[in-house]
């Protein structure tokens, strides 16, 4: 149950692409600058989002990448699947040793680690890269603000308690 540097390089880089384009295209070596990330990586990462249908590329003079859809319709579980990265803690489970043992603790295991790569896929689904942008301006807004955390989630409205979001912070 890992998620490579493929998958957090493919979300970031399509964070940025959303954050910086305005509607117009990003080149890549923008993104590449900003983020720290190799030119040649995401020329990678970029051919598969292509291919995924998340983002189109513009030729020509002031060219790049745009989001092929709006941001609210392309989740992270998408982007992750563009590129190929797989985070289902099961996947190793079939075709084990330990299947061929065929006891209960397999089955046990394998039913619990199978219903939790499902959990973990719905939740990547319930997300979008629109989610993120705008969390990463509220908390902009709230850096900005100058005030402690509990004061500003009190006026900007946010509930403080100690459950997840959908978003993936727990709130404090």
């Amino acid at each position: 149950m890992r998620l490579t540097s493929k998958g957090r390089y493919a979300v970031r880089a399509m964070l940025d692409l959303t954050s910086h384009s305005n509607g117009n295209p990003v080149r890549l070596q923008e993104i590449s600058t900003r983020q720290n990330i190799s030119l040649h990586y995401l020329e990678q990462l970029f051919r598969k989002l292509r291919n995924g249908q998340a983002v189109k590329s513009v030729r020509g003079p002031g060219g790049g990448y745009v989001l092929a859809r709006n941001m609210d319709q392309i989740t992270i579980k998408d982007v992750l699947d563009c590129v190929g990265e797989n985070i289902n803690p099961a996947r190793d489970i079939i075709g084990s040793e330990a299947e061929a043992a065929n006891s209960l603790e397999f089955h046990l295991s394998k039913n619990y680690f199978m219903n939790l790569g499902i959990i973990m896929k719905e939740y990547l689904a319930t997300t979008s890269l629109g989610d993120l942008v705008r969390k990463s301006k509220e908390t902009e807004i709230e850096a900005g603000i100058g005030q402690n955390n509990s004061e500003a989630h009190a006026q900007s409205g946010i509930m403080t308690s100690s459950i997840r979001n959908p978003i993936g912070e727990i709130n404090q």
